[in-house]
């Protein structure tokens, strides 16, 4: 899933786009593109990302999520969800 935010993508933006995230287990990629984002929220996802492994790994299933955060030029031709809409 393809989540952009025009500004800053925070701790509390990051906290949205795995909820969101979490309602849909199916999905394997998780991309943030923002014009910055906080170190804190960088943190948030790759910890997010490292859970479900090891969840995954817990109960035996092969589950894993790619995150992928992409700085700078967010455009609006782009399809994705915007993160203000959460």
């Amino acid at each position: 899933m393809l989540f952009k935010k025009k500004g800053v993508f925070t701790d509390e933006d990051a906290r949205k786009v795995i909820e969101e995230m979490s309602k849909h287990p199916e999905e394997k990629e998780l991309i943030v593109m923002a014009e910055a984002v906080t170190a804190e929220a960088k943190r948030r996802l790759w910890d997010y990302a490292r859970a479900v492994k090891l969840m995954a790994d817990m109960t035996g299933e092969e589950r894993e999520v790619r995150v992928e955060i992409l700085e700078g030029y967010v455009s609006e031709k782009v399809k994705g969800i915007d993160v203000e809409t959460l």
